[in-house]
């Protein structure tokens, strides 16, 4: 193992770890991993993947997912709960208080299945505030259309997540609603004022500045800084820390989107130097994987105190799961 921890989130190949991934992983020492559906099969399954991951750098590493319900959800039927597109769910609600009700109980389940299978970390709440035009790869992912709102139910989830024992990662930060584009082909530009993005866009992250762990968003804002993406600007970085005042462990989101250009080993590099903590790599390719390592190196010392103020906020969840699928049946 290095001495360092590497600035790096990996995801792995398929549902059991190779040893070809073993050993790298106990070299590159990454401060964490994520799953997909990839490596997704069973609860017993998961629960071992999820355990060697974490024997294979000899700690407690966080183990990340994307379970928001609808369409990104890695673990499904039949073996975890099917979810409603949260903006679907939240409309549905009748009123922003039985909407706050249903989203935290909600994640207090998914909570307690995460925590069941050793995943201690979920990519929610999403942040972004819908619009008309949103693209729909995002849209229906979001709460809605009123920042107010959005930072409500973010708050709800975000609370409910950390009952059941799992910490939320906020994102996209410092958001993603005015995409028109999906990222994952193409990088988006938007253009609206400062003075708009900060009362629309930046508001729910602003309300929910002190959640431990947030993902950057691969979008240009050209009223900040009209040639680089958020996950790559230094001057974003610093609106991020200083305007918003989000002061957590920051991650980016996947190096693999096409919104980014470059070889991999180029996108991480600026990302980091632009003052995102961790770079995400979420193929599982290990050439890739390499390349990223070697990019992105070991912490700075202030990314590792962050990163050691998240291991410090995981707390085990008490989550009654009857009593709260109970509530939700009740409406």
């Amino acid at each position: 193992m290095t001495e360092g921890l590497g600035a790096t989130i990996f995801g792995c190949a398929g549902p059991g770890l190779l040893a070809e991934e073993r050993a790298f992983f106990r070299e590159a020492n990454p401060f964490g991993f994520i799953v997909f559906a990839r490596n997704v099969e069973t609860p017993d399954q998961l629960l071992r993947l999820t355990s060697d991951l974490r024997e294979a750098v000899g700690r407690d590493a966080p183990v990340l997912v994307d379970q928001e319900g609808g369409r990104v959800q890695r673990l499904r039927a039949p073996h975890w709960r099917e979810w409603d597109p949260p903006l679907d769910t939240v409309e549905r609600a009748g009123s922003v208080e039985a909407a706050e009700r249903i989203m935290r109980l909600r994640a207090m389940v998914i909570a307690a299945e995460l925590a069941a299978v050793g995943i201690d970390a979920n990519c929610v709440p999403t942040l972004d505030v819908a619009r008309a035009a949103t693209h729909a790869f995002l849209r229906n992912r979001c709460y809605s259309t009123d920042p107010a709102v959005v930072s409500r139910i973010g708050r709800a989830v975000a609370d409910g997540l950390m009952a059941g024992g799992v910490l939320p990662v906020m994102k996209h930060l410092p958001g993603h609603g005015l995409s028109q584009l999906d990222t994952h082909l193409d990088l988006p530009t938007v253009h609206v004022s400062l003075d708009e993005l900060k009362a629309i866009d930046f508001a729910p992250f602003r309300a929910l500045n002190d959640l431990p762990m947030a993902m950057t968003a691969h979008l240009v804002f050209a009223a900040c800084d009209p040639g680089l993406p958020a996950t790559q600007s230094p001057r974003m970085i610093g609106l991020i820390r200083d305007e918003i005042g989000f002061k957590g462990l920051l991650m980016s989101d996947d190096l693999n989107m096409q919104a980014l250009k470059g070889t991999l080993a180029e996108r991480t590099a600026r990302t980091i130097a632009a003052g995102v903590d961790v770079a995400l790599h979420c193929k599982g390719d290990m050439a890739e994987m390499q390349e990223v390592a070697a990019a992105a190196g070991t912490m700075t010392p202030a990314a590792r105190a962050r990163a050691d103020a998240v291991i410090a906020a995981r707390k085990p969840g008490t989550v009654d799961v009857a009593a709260a699928l109970a509530e939700l049946a009740d409406g």
